[in-house]
């Protein structure tokens, strides 16, 4: 069956003198539909076509209207109970059938209403990735928004793990200067571990420790019901399309920033479109609502166990963070926050570094390696020591008396080491066990000493005069022996 434009095609290419081969080939139909219809004078549709077809099910559609006006039976429970009335159909035309009479119904919400300061919704939602030092992270977003006053918080984060969702809480309150006393939340992992259908939500205790801290209830929306938190919804979606829409992220540091300015100036500064009200003021009557927040602060961390690596290390999320050596190998608890980290043994701190959201990084504080430097210097001495005092017998009595009248005896012991290297430890031996019988205790005596020994003095040269004569001219006077006269007792005779 052809229609009519396809007719006045055949009936032009006749014209043009092709033949009924060429005009098939250029139409893609078959040759005999094509001399059927180049046979006819004006086009005409046969009858079989205006009439529309039969079908199996016909016969048995009011019975299938009936059913459904009792009970919403599905297509399978029609198809079983038309097959006892003798239906030969198929079951495809059947299902065809069913969805049009009975149309899957749009659903349809309730609309929710809050007192000021009862409700506050939470989510999250992400957005691509962002630059941060070396490497990139994903880029996620947190959305806590008042229930009443549409009063909105977003921070911006690189990760939706325990310690981000409460430090963002934390950090949302603060910046409110209250707490709800609901907060209404999605099925995620952080807020709820499991919501069978139809049973109540298991909690996760992490969470249920932080709202019983602060005072507010948990609220869980059913399995697969996210209209249950519309308001947040509505939220996550006019961030991304307001504040992240043709925005160029180029570094994670200028977010939060950017943020706070774009949440004073515009989120909650706007007239809201349900409430006709700008949520800043509206916030002030929904303040005193508010519950207190509490005097001591909750710490919002992530914790678990670790092991420290022979080379004074640990590692979380691909960087590495120094530990003192006394805890080399064994295993801490390690508290992870959003921006920090901290690392105990029992219950005494032993380490804390900022923490890196890069990637393959070391971070060393100088604490943790000056014992292990303290410990080679001091072997390093000792080693000294026993070189020094394998010079000789005089040598321990040597480092005794540098000991005693020198503050700084290492430094002495290693520039006399150096000396027997130089010098030979021979002559430094009878050095030191004369300096010993001096009292002199120092390595510059010992130094003086050897520069005195190797010191060369010139050779004597032969007495030269330059007048010889000179010598035969000398004259001398005669000795007066009269001293030795006076000095002699006299002499006795011998008998």
């Amino acid at each position: 069956m052809i229609d009519y434009p396809i007719f006045c095609q055949l009936k032009q290419a006749q014209q043009a003198g092709l033949s009924v081969r060429q005009i098939a080939r250029q139409l893609d139909l078959h040759e005999q539909t094509v001399a059927l219809w180049l046979a006819r004078d004006q086009f005409a549709r046969s009858r079989s076509a205006e009439r529309p077809r039969g079908s199996k099910l016909d016969e048995h559609k009011g019975a299938i209207v009936r059913w459904l006006d009792h009970h919403p039976f599905t297509a399978a429970q029609l198809f079983h109970k038309l097959k006892e009335q003798g239906y030969a159909g198929g079951y495809s035309i059947l299902k065809d059938y069913v969805r049009r009479i009975r149309p899957r119904p749009s659903p349809a919400f309730l609309t929710l209403q809050f007192a000021a300061g009862q409700c506050a919704q939470v989510d999250w939602g992400s957005h691509g990735s962002v630059r941060v030092g070396n490497t990139r992270r994903a880029l996620s977003f947190f959305v806590l928004v008042l229930c009443h006053s549409r009063w909105l918080y977003v921070e911006f984060t690189l990760g939706q793990s325990q310690e981000w969702f409460l430090g963002c809480h934390q950090r949302a309150f603060h910046r409110l200067g209250g707490v709800p006393h609901e907060i209404m939340v999605d099925n995620c992992k952080t807020a709820v571990l499991s919501h069978p259908v139809g049973g109540p939500p298991v909690l996760n205790p992490h969470y249920l420790d932080f709202a019983r801290h602060h005072g507010f209830t948990i609220k869980a929306c059913g399995p697969r019901r996210p209209q249950s938190k519309g308001r947040v919804e509505n939220a996550v979606a006019y961030v991304k399309g307001n504040f992240l829409a043709g925005r160029e992220l180029a570094e994670f540091a200028g977010l939060a920033p950017a943020t706070t300015l774009w949440l004073d100036t515009v989120a909650n500064a706007r007239t809201h479109g349900e409430t006709k009200r700008v949520p800043a003021e509206l916030l002030q009557e929904e303040k005193p609502r508010l519950l207190a927040l509490p005097a001591v602060p909750y710490e919002p961390a992530l914790t678990r166990t670790v092991r420290v690596s022979r080379r004074c290390r640990i590692t979380v999320e691909a960087n590495r963070y120094s530990v003192p050596p006394a805890h080399a190998g064994q295993v801490l608890t390690l508290q992870l926050y959003s921006d920090r980290l901290r690392l105990f043994a029992a219950t005494r701190l032993v380490a804390e570094h900022a923490r890196s959201h890069e990637r393959g990084r070391d971070f060393e504080q100088p604490d943790h390696v000056r014992d292990l430097l303290d410990q080679r210097k001091q072997a390093r001495r000792q080693r000294l020591l026993v070189r020094f005092l394998a010079l000789g017998a005089c040598a321990q009595a040597y480092h005794q008396g540098l000991v005693e009248r020198r503050l700084n005896a290492h430094h002495h012991v290693e520039k006399i080491l150096a000396l027997a290297e130089l010098h030979g430890p021979d002559l430094i031996v009878r050095l030191i066990a004369d300096a010993c019988e001096l009292g002199a205790f120092s390595c510059e005596y010992i130094a003086n000493l050897v520069d005195q020994r190797q010191r060369l003095l010139p050779a004597p040269g032969a007495l030269h005069l330059t007048r010889a004569g000179d010598l035969l001219e000398l004259e001398l006077e005669a000795p007066d022996l009269s001293s030795y006269d006076q000095t002699l007792p006299p002499a006795t005779p011998t008998p």
